[in-house]
């Protein structure tokens, strides 16, 4: 059910109308990523929290979009988004 749409006041002889859309409130991050640090030859798994399950994430690394490999895996789940980069090397930073 949604709330937008045309209202209307009618009192017989008047009628006064009002236009009404709802825009969706933007997705927020709710809980930040936090810093880690791992001994290399290690999984590292980041995760951060948004206002909104089923959201389009991309993760990217200064700057540069990651996408899954068989270095990286890209998680959702609900509100949580994850990243495990595996087996950690020094470039990983």
């Amino acid at each position: 059910k949604t709330d937008a749409g045309l209202y209307t006041c009618d009192i017989g002889t008047d009628v006064a109308k009002s236009k009404v859309s709802v825009q969706e409130k933007p997705t927020e991050v709710t809980k930040q990523l936090e810093d880690k640090t791992s001994p290399a030859g290690q999984d590292i798994s980041l995760s951060c929290e948004l206002s909104k399950a089923d959201v389009n994430i991309r993760w990217c690394k200064d700057g540069k979009a990651i996408r899954k490999s068989q270095k990286y895996e890209l998680q959702q789940e609900g509100t949580r988004a994850i990243l495990i980069i595996r087996d950690s090397t020094v470039k990983d930073s």
